[in-house]
């Protein structure tokens, strides 16, 4: 299958995942902005599709609700004209929204997936990819997220975090990717 029934979906790239104290501490990855950067310039330079999703929180405190500075596109993510943005208030790109059809519609059956948070919208939007149909290669490094706390206190750094996440998509619902290896794809 070629890089022309391909599509890049970036997932939550927004200023509000920024606020580290809002989200419990220090994110992962500080590759993460290099690499979606390098991604999103190798498809545009190959002319495939990109696809944006954006959260729009309904949470009245949270720096993603609509209207506030954090529901903007981070800069080094913004979409440029004529790539689709499709807004969500749930986990899944797939839910209210019409990116499915849409997708079909242009015979795009392979998605390059990425974003924030690797636990939430990431893994939420590839699991529900893969069980439409679609192939998805999941660019690990190309995705970020923030430590977690159990129910019974125990704190998990935000790299354990990302990690298990990625482990445990890994071969069932996604080949998981470095961005080199998805840029060499792409070109």
């Amino acid at each position: 299958m070629g890089s022309s029934s391909c599509a890049l979906i970036p997932v939550d790239i927004q200023k509000g995942l920024g606020d580290e104290a809002y989200w419990g501490g220090k994110r992962n990855n500080p590759a993460f902005e290099e690499n979606v950067a390098r991604l999103l310039a190798g498809a545009r330079a190959a002319a495939v599709p990109i696809f944006h999703i954006k959260h729009d929180s309904t949470e009245p405190q949270s720096p993603l609700r609509p209207g506030q500075p954090g529901n903007e596109f981070s800069p080094f993510a913004a979409p440029i004209e004529g790539e689709p943005i499709f807004e969500k208030s749930v986990n899944s790109a797939f839910i209210g929204t019409s990116i499915e059809n849409f997708l079909r519609d242009r015979g795009i059956q392979r998605l390059v997936i990425f974003g924030l948070t690797t636990d939430h919208c990431v893994s939420t939007t590839t699991r529900m990819a893969a069980n439409l149909g679609f192939d998805v290669d999941l660019v690990g490094d190309a995705c970020a997220t923030f430590p977690k706390r159990n129910d019974a206190g125990v704190q998990f750094d935000a790299q354990t975090v990302h990690d298990v996440n990625l482990a445990s998509l890994n071969e069932e619902f996604a080949k998981l990717v470095t961005a080199d290896a998805a840029l060499k794809f792409l070109a």
